[in-house]
């Protein structure tokens, strides 16, 4: 499965809208759009944003494992 597909997906799931997802990467909604339809790519701050909000790995969108592993916050002692 595609990435934007993926995170269309996750969005559903999560009762957002475009718009919400939009001001998450301060883009317009057209442009999220574009990406759940697969028109345009994502520009890599975009993915480490939703990453980061939906707290699940990159390794996960991306296709390289199929968990949807929580992110680990390494800073933490």
């Amino acid at each position: 499965m595609d990435y934007r597909q993926i995170f269309r997906d996750l969005r559903i799931d999560h009762d957002l809208k475009q718009q919400d997802i939009a001001t998450i990467c301060s883009v317009s909604d057209a442009t999220v759009g574009h990406w759940e339809n697969c028109k345009r790519d994502m520009r890599i701050d975009c993915i480490v944003k939703l990453c980061l909000f939906y707290n699940i790995s990159a390794d996960y969108v991306l296709g390289l494992t199929k968990e949807k592993k929580k992110l680990i916050n390494v800073n933490e002692n």
